[in-house]
């Protein structure tokens, strides 16, 4: 399934990447959709190429009843994201990939920070995958908007985050 998010943020790049690297937003929008942050490493200087690697325990309560009998009540979440250096006017572009633990469920996607003036553009484009026999394409097609609607949520969350600071 492939999968295409965008939005915008009224921040600079450097502002938005603080907020989606900083371990309380992140605790907090795991919390926030019902989840758990197990663990969060940030291994390099965010000002240049880093990687992130996000471990949440998340409720499948969303996914079709079928899929939840084989997985249960959670699933381990684990997200990484291979940060680039900013380029000239402070953009910024990851790879990013989510595994879940015994599952054969995977993200691939590029996400990107993209300076517009005094904004950020959030753009995440990649794909959703599944390999169960018979369940993969529901499973990931259910995946597919959850994830899309997380990314807005996680802009709107993030401008509560740095309105409130």
């Amino acid at each position: 399934m492939a999968l295409n998010a965008s939005t915008t943020l009224p921040y600079d790049t450097g502002t938005v990447l603080g907020v989606f690297t900083d371990e309380a937003f992140v605790r907090h929008m795991s919390e926030y959709v019902g989840g758990t942050l197990e663990s969060l490493t940030v291994d390099g200087d965010t000002s240049g190429p880093f990687t992130l690697t996000a471990v949440r325990t998340m409720p499948t309560d969303r996914l079709p009843d079928m899929a939840r009998k084989f997985v249960g009540e959670t699933l381990s979440v684990t997200q990484t994201e291979q940060w680039g250096a900013p380029s000239a006017d402070g953009s910024r572009e990851a790879k990013l990939e989510m595994t879940v633990a015994g599952v054969p469920l995977n993200v691939a996607a590029v996400q990107r920070l993209i300076t517009q003036g005094t904004d950020t553009v959030v753009d995440l484009q990649g794909n959703v995958t599944s390999s169960i026999p018979f369940l993969g394409g529901k499973i990931a097609g259910a995946a597919e908007p959850m994830i899309g609607k997380a990314l807005n949520v996680q802009a709107v969350q993030a401008r509560k985050w740095l309105e409130s600071r």
